[in-house]
């Protein structure tokens, strides 16, 4: 086969899966598959250049920097479409086409969503995709080939036959929602500028002088329209003309449908408002348009919009307001969260009159006052949020954003680690507003494993006010237990049991039970073996705090952090005159146990001893237990099904030990 003859090959195969996999959403080969003939085909186009063709896969990946946008003539103009917000704006539009078309007869409709995004046009000749455009002025728009070329969703060369000379398809340009977070996470993380929506996300990727910047952006196409056509056929209808796109190889959205009436069109609407938040993209309405183009071309256009369409808009999901003041919410976890109190505002369907403001980073980044006219967002049931500011409109006096140094719920410390974009309350054991996280974890089997006491009753006496903090499970008085809903006396008898069993308890498991961020059941247990008593570690330093292993400066300021707080001392207190004790480590004697500096991990299936007893006597002969394998690990206990750790085990010619071993090793140092 000739080079030519591979090159050909090679681009028909990746065209094909090209086509597969972005118009048809149906792949066909594996990712490694299509990267090792893209590879080739490069390798190819290396070696022979004066081969590369403008409609080679290959050119996608963006050209050179563009000093700017020459400007491109429109031979059919992109006009906008006249906007309804209502049904009887609709009925009304109805009507007027009939009226012009004196004619009482159905007329059948095609309804699509339309994608909130930035109109662009697509010049095809003899199939192959020789420029794009934005909409401009509807006459005059930027030539953008160079970045379009970037989106997969946009073939290079149509397939299929009957294709026309000349081809100017129109489309919407639009980021899905998932790129679009992808996108201003690492703006965020890089202290850059986030884009309010995706919509200016979409026109701002394309407006890039530097299309490797486009290529970078997941961007993608609806095609749902033809400027102008030569030497072809694309039928009698608007939607034959879409079959005839999706024959070609252009995108067309799944969600068209044909209305025969009004109702129809009504109904599709309501189907479409109600999907809107669940689509992986977004859309601000629907369009309308009367199916023949016969009676298309009847109808006409005015000035700047077709006589034949209409979008029916979507209640506005955007709106400016005042920013009146900011308060500060205390989350289940002690995360501090601004809130934007608003000259209240309709959007999105409902009047908002409260919005998020994330965090303190946000606030700054987005330079937001108290007294600016600011752009709230509401989508469906998400939480409004402040995502700009109008800075033209900002006042004189306007005011600063201050983070407030005690919680607004229990007046505990608000500390904010460096590392960290959330602010937090420290209280946990005492915040009100932290409470029934703090129980239910504080009574949790890994922590002071209250059997009985499950999330619902935590929640059910937390409501009914039975109990405020942790302190009060110690008080819990049968009676009552045994009177609330769905609970007998046999029950309310086991977890008064239950309760008291958890007086008697280990150092480690009450450090965790304590809640510090940070200080998981592995960091507390190598708390509780090096310093051997609580108050040692009440009073630790920082320093002293590092000089434990696993034990980090994030960790060792949470832990500095909590204790510190005369709450929390307090309740500490307060739980230990409850009767909550445990046995104090020697720390010396632990030194001398048989596994003392031993690291342990334990992978697969085990059946003769749960993963929870075998980590607690490994710990009660010194060992630590790991979560992961690494140079440090002493040995790998290996049980059914052993996975990704032992593979790692035997890369690192780290000794690896089957159950039985195992259970043989406690019977030895019983």
């Amino acid at each position: 086969m000739t080079v030519v003859n591979q090159i050909n090959d090679l681009r028909k195969k990746l065209n094909d899966y090209n086509y597969r996999y972005y118009v048809l959403d149906e792949p066909t080969v594996t990712d490694a598959e299509y990267d090792g003939l893209f590879q080739a085909l490069q390798n190819l186009e290396a070696e022979n250049p004066e081969l590369i063709t403008s409609d080679s896969p290959t050119q996608r990946i963006g050209s050179k920097p563009l000093a700017g946008f020459a400007e491109v003539s429109h031979t059919v103009p992109m006009l906008s479409l006249n906007n309804a917000f209502d049904e009887m704006a609709l009925k009304a539009f109805i009507d007027r086409i009939k009226d012009r078309l004196k004619s009482s007869e159905p007329i059948e409709f095609v309804c699509e969503p339309k994608l909130d995004g930035l109109a662009v046009s697509l010049r095809y000749e003899n199939g192959i995709f020789v420029q794009g455009s934005t909409r401009g002025d509807g006459y005059v728009g930027e030539d953008i080939t160079s970045n379009l070329r970037t989106i997969k969703t946009i073939p290079l060369q149509l397939r299929g036959e009957n294709i026309p000379d000349i081809l100017e398809v129109r489309g919407e340009v639009y980021l899905p929602l998932a790129g679009f977070a992808v996108l201003n996470d690492y703006a965020r993380a890089h202290n850059e500028k986030t884009f309010v929506n995706p919509r200016n996300a979409a026109a701002g990727s394309l407006r890039q002088l530097d299309p490797t910047i486009t290529a970078k952006r997941p961007l993608a196409i609806y095609c749902y329209g033809i400027g102008e056509l030569q030497g072809g056929s694309i039928g009698s209808s608007h939607w034959e003309m879409l079959q005839h796109l999706k024959q070609w190889g252009l995108r067309v959205n799944e969600l068209i449908e044909k209305g025969f009436n009004i109702e129809a069109c009504w109904n599709y609407y309501e189907a479409m408002k109600v999907r809107r938040d669940k689509l992986s993209y977004e859309i601000d309405g629907v369009v309308f348009k009367v199916n023949s183009l016969a009676l298309q071309e009847t109808l006409g256009f005015i000035s700047r919009a077709p006589r034949f369409a209409i979008a029916q808009k979507f209640p506005a999901q955007e709106q400016m307001t005042t920013l009146l003041s900011v308060d500060f919410q205390v989350g289940r976890t002690g995360a501090i969260t601004p809130v934007a109190r608003l000259e209240p505002v309709f959007v999105g369907g409902a009047t908002v009159s409260n919005a998020t403001l994330h965090n303190m980073d946000e606030v700054q980044r987005k330079d937001i006052h108290v007294g600016d006219t600011v752009i709230i967002r509401r989508a469906g049931d998400v939480i409004p949020e402040v995502v700009g500011v109008v800075l033209d409109r900002r006042p004189h006096n306007a005011g600063l954003i201050h983070l407030p140094t005690k919680c607004p719920v229990c007046d505990s410390e608000i500390v904010r680690l460096e590392s960290e974009a959330v602010a937090r309350c420290i209280g946990g054991l005492f915040c009100p507003a932290q409470r029934k996280e703090a129980i239910k974890h504080f009574a949790s089997r890994k922590a002071m494993n209250i059997e009985g006491l499950g999330d619902k009753l935590i929640e059910q006496l937390v409501d009914e006010n039975i109990i405020q903090h942790v302190s009060d499970l110690y008080q819990l008085d049968f009676s009552i237990l045994a009177n609330l809903d769905r609970m007998g006396e046999k029950s309310a008898g086991n977890i008064i049991d239950a309760i008291e069993k958890s007086k008697s308890t280990t150092l480690s498991k009450f450090l965790y039970a304590l809640g510090i961020r940070e200080v998981g059941e592995s960091t507390a247990n190598i708390l509780a073996n090096y310093f051997g008593a609580l108050d040692t570690i009440i009073t630790a330093s920082e320093e002293s705090l590092l000089q434990v292993q696993d034990v980090g400066p994030i960790v060792a300021k949470n832990i500095k952090a909590f204790f510190h707080e005369p709450h929390n001392q307090t309740m500490i207190t307060s739980l230990k005159e409850q009767g909550i004790h445990w046995k104090n480590i020697d720390v010396q004697e632990r030194i001398a146990l048989p596994l003392a500096g031993k690291v342990f991990v334990l992978t697969g299936s085990l059946t003769q001893l749960t993963r929870e007893d075998a980590t607690e006597k490994l710990q009660a002969l010194g060992a630590k237990v790991g979560s992961s394998v690494s140079k440090n690990t002493d040995y790998v206990v290996a049980g059914e099904s052993a996975g990704s750790k032992l593979k790692k085990a035997e890369e690192l010619d780290i000794p690896v030990k089957d159950e039985d071993w195992l259970v043989e090793l406690f019977i030895n140092n019983n």
